[in-house]
């Protein structure tokens, strides 16, 4: 079979009834992928733009409605100055160079995470983008940036206590924290993705994922195609969901 075959019986085999409303993706492996190549690990970065790509138009062109990467963990402060000034450099760029391209494909972009601590530059280029995009009714495409699970739980905790304190008392349940968190209004993710090969959430939508399907793949970041994204498709929609069920029968 042809490479060619392959990507036109993928997407044959996708059920454009039972597409995940929302896909969630760990892109992890770039520094890898760099290091395999004896290359400087902002190399292994710039070549994950391309991935981040392919998945935005792949998932534009089925019509999932959501789609949300892990761009930048709250852990990633810990990385060396030249690499972080470097990321954000690529996402100021990234930001600048597909403004154009996501209002062509109707895409509007959202951002979730602690956006106030990232650099003003960064901060400026998020908003010009929310702005440009927001009347765009298409893929959803949500950019997690300086984003921690716990520190989401933490921050939505702070703000439940200060109107508790300003109102009373109020009763505290899940819909109430969910309500609280950076992913208000968003639907939960039904397939989480994560390339590298790693069997971990890392501090990733800990909450959102309680019942999402997972999907792991040895594939590194760079090299993720839309075969790729279509296969992890294919293997959600054979998949029975339980939304809780531990299956015993």
């Amino acid at each position: 079979m042809t490479k060619q075959s392959v990507e036109i019986d993928l997407p044959d085999q996708i059920s454009p009834d039972r597409l995940p409303r929302h896909i969630a993706i760990i892109m992890d492996g770039n520094g890898r992928w760099a290091k395999r190549r004896r290359l400087p690990r902002i190399a292994g970065h710039r070549a994950g733009i391309k991935a981040v790509r392919q998945a935005v138009e792949t998932c534009a062109r089925l019509g999932v409605p959501y789609l949300t990467l892990y761009a930048f963990s709250i852990e990633n402060w810990k990385r060396p100055h030249t690499e972080i000034r470097l990321l954000m450099g690529l996402l100021r760029e990234y930001l600048k160079k597909e403004i154009e391209e996501l209002n062509r494909q109707n895409i509007r972009l959202l951002v979730i995470g602690r956006i106030h601590d990232l650099p003003k530059p960064v901060i400026q280029d998020l908003q010009n983008a929310l702005d440009q995009t927001r009347k765009n009714t298409g893929l959803h495409l949500v950019l997690a940036l300086n984003y921690g699970a716990r520190a989401e739980m933490v921050d939505a905790v702070r703000e439940i206590v200060s109107r508790a304190r300003q109102n009373g008392t109020m009763e505290i349940d899940e819909s109430l924290l969910s309500s609280h968190l950076y992913t208000s209004g968003l639907p939960d993710p039904d397939l989480l993705i994560r390339t590298s090969g790693e069997l971990r959430l890392s501090n990733f939508l800990l909450w959102q994922a309680a019942y999402s399907e997972l999907w792991v793949t040895e594939t590194l970041w760079p090299d993720f195609t839309q075969n790729d994204l279509y296969q992890a498709i294919i293997d959600f929609q054979k998949r029975e969901r339980r939304y809780g069920g531990l299956g015993l029968s």
